[in-house]
């Protein structure tokens, strides 16, 4: 395995934190738990630590890489692998996963996510469950409380209502600042997300659940009743056996389902 040190300087502007903690990278490999012919995808391999122990072990990988100048790193030090390490240069919040789709094989989706689109990336590939088997990914701490919390955290509001609607959510383990370069200023931790095959909860319309939360936490110290009515009033939250004095940081996601579903239905009956 070669260890030789390649000179690239992080870039702002991707949001670039090299893994270099080799203790770190093999925590995170056991946890993945690659195995020949599964099908890899790593999202921002960056100088390739870890995507040097994927390959190892899975021997092929699909990386979306944003950058550039790291492209040519990347395809010099992965050259033994040919055509079982494809780059594609492409920017992960708009690249269309089901690209990579071959046959009935499930995509395993990896990477160390920018802190600056952590967000909108989960929810994009969120887009995608149904082709995905699992996801392993390197967040900012507070990212990952915000995805495996439930009512009544303070963490908890749309990113882990949704995340949670396609996937089981585990917390894995902290990483600390020292196992980058640069280091970053925040706390990282590993977390798992697991589409589930068959949902728990099945909403009538995900498109009009998704709104019904989005405009639920516009205002989070607005009760529902405030924030929701300009799609639901008062009375017909109380018919639900929902509280509409409630902030929504209280509500269940079966609860947001009931309120989107009755939403579905008077829409269709004004139809």
């Amino acid at each position: 395995m070669s260890k030789k040190p390649i000179m690239h300087k992080a870039r702002k502007r991707f949001g670039q934190n090299f893994l270099h903690d080799l203790g770190i990278i093999r925590r995170i490999l056991r946890e993945i738990n690659p195995k020949p012919g599964q099908h890899l995808v790593e999202i921002g391999p960056g100088l390739g630590a870890l995507t040097e122990e994927l390959l190892e072990e899975a021997g092929a990988l699909d990386a979306v890489e944003l950058d550039r100048d790291l492209i040519p790193v990347l395809r010099t030090k992965f050259f033994r692998y040919e055509d079982n390490f494809r780059i594609h240069e492409a920017d992960a919040l708009k690249f269309d996963f089901s690209s990579l789709k071959q046959d009935d094989q499930p995509l395993r989706i990896v990477g160390n996510l920018p802190y600056n689109i952590s967000t909108p990336l989960i929810f994009h590939l969120l887009s995608f469950s149904g082709l995905i088997s699992d996801m392993h990914f390197m967040l900012q701490n507070e990212v990952v409380d915000r995805l495996a919390a439930g009512p009544g955290d303070n963490h908890y509001g749309r990113l882990g209502i949704m995340a949670q609607y396609f996937c089981r959510v585990e917390k894995l383990f902290m990483v600390p600042p020292g196992a980058f370069q640069p280091a970053p200023k925040v706390d990282s931790a590993i977390v798992r997300l697991t589409p589930y095959e068959t949902l728990p909860l099945v909403a009538r319309d995900v498109k009009v659940l998704q709104e019904v939360v989005r405009t639920a936490f516009s205002q989070r110290r607005k009760t529902l009743r405030n924030n929701l009515k300009p799609m639901i009033d008062a009375t017909t939250l109380e018919t639900l056996g929902i509280d509409p004095q409630l902030r929504p940081e209280r509500l269940p996601l079966e609860d947001f389902i009931k309120i989107s579903d009755a939403i579905v239905i008077r829409q269709q009956e004004e139809n």
